[in-house]
């Protein structure tokens, strides 16, 4: 498994992550069921065949998510880069809202440690902007914590690049994690420019679209709590065109021998500002297909054609 340093002076990461959204099973933005033990088997076997990060967050199944990756992990603390984030938190009835307060934020790592059973964190993002706490004031506490020991990185989610100048006005950005992915490259205007320009390493979230772009989606076998079922994404027209577009990626792909999951997540790996891909897994079986990306590079001639597809199917 290849590797890229994130961000200025930051950790190697497999330029494939581990994503822990789908494993914490149903809450607000669920998948669905899911089964503990596959989830845990699916995170060894991911250690075991290279990948050397996950990433989660606080919000994902309300907490389950670490816990189920604290159990996957036990006894390999020191071998696995865990990243988490705060900013979205939840009531008794568990009603999701956002807050970066400071306060918040302390008290939001405080239990994802507990939940971790860790430390530290070698990686804390700010989830989401919260619109009403100034972006410097929460700044300011991840800062603390990095300070204290309780986060050895600190770095952002969903932010634009004011919010990435603000933030670096007080303390140094490592990361920011956007979707990025063939149907979604809003990006690669203004983002990941600066951040490739400015050392900010970025770990993109959705590099298949959430299981649109894998070659195997089949809109009839989403779970009826399944959030896809609200996304406009997943709607007409969009439904379709994205279809035609896996269509006309597979002999690229079969090319390769690969998937078109696998050739999603290798095109999102080539842009140059990317550090490396998070991939959603539930079994073992997931994980197997997620690494066979890493060793596919597309040729400039690829991508010219893939864009050309892009403009052909999606517009």
């Amino acid at each position: 498994m290849r590797t890229k340093i994130l961000g200025k002076n930051g950790p190697e990461l497999s330029i494939i992550g581990f994503g822990a959204w789908a494993i914490g099973g149903p809450w607000e933005y669920g998948w669905g069921a899911v089964d503990d033990e596959s989830s845990k088997r699916a995170i060894r076997r991911g250690l075991d065949l290279g990948i050397n990060w996950i990433d989660t967050a606080a919000v994902y199944g309300l907490g389950h998510s670490e816990e189920v990756v604290a159990e996957a992990i036990k006894g390999k603390r020191q071998e696995v880069f865990i990243a988490t984030k705060c900013g979205l938190i939840w009531d008794d009835r568990k009603r999701v809202t956002r807050s970066i307060k400071p306060d918040s934020i302390r008290k939001e790592i405080e239990a994802s440690l507990r939940r971790l059973k860790t430390d530290y964190v070698d990686l804390y993002q700010i989830h989401w902007y919260d619109e009403v706490t100034p972006v410097e004031d929460a700044w300011g506490m991840m800062a603390k914590l990095q300070e204290e020991g309780k986060a050895r990185y600190i770095g952002v989610s969903n932010f634009d690049v004011e919010l990435l100048k603000k933030c670096h006005s007080i303390a140094p950005v490592q990361s920011l994690q956007p979707p990025y992915n063939l149907l979604k490259r809003e990006v690669e205007r203004e983002i990941l420019p600066y951040c490739l320009q400015n050392e900010i390493g970025v770990v993109a979230y959705s590099p298949m679209m959430s299981g649109l772009l894998s070659g195997k989606f089949d809109y009839t076998r989403v779970a009826p709590d399944d959030w896809r079922k609200r996304d406009k994404m997943f709607q007409e027209p969009m439904l379709s065109k994205a279809m035609a577009l896996v269509e006309r990626l597979r002999p690229i792909a079969m090319g390769h021998g690969k998937t078109v999951g696998q050739l999603a997540i290798a095109w999102v790996n080539t842009n140059p500002a990317i550090t490396s891909a998070i991939v959603g897994a539930r079994t073992p079986e997931q994980v197997e297909e997620n690494v066979g990306a890493a060793d596919l590079v597309l040729n400039q001639s690829e991508m010219i054609e893939i864009d050309n597809i892009l403009k052909e199917t999606v517009g």
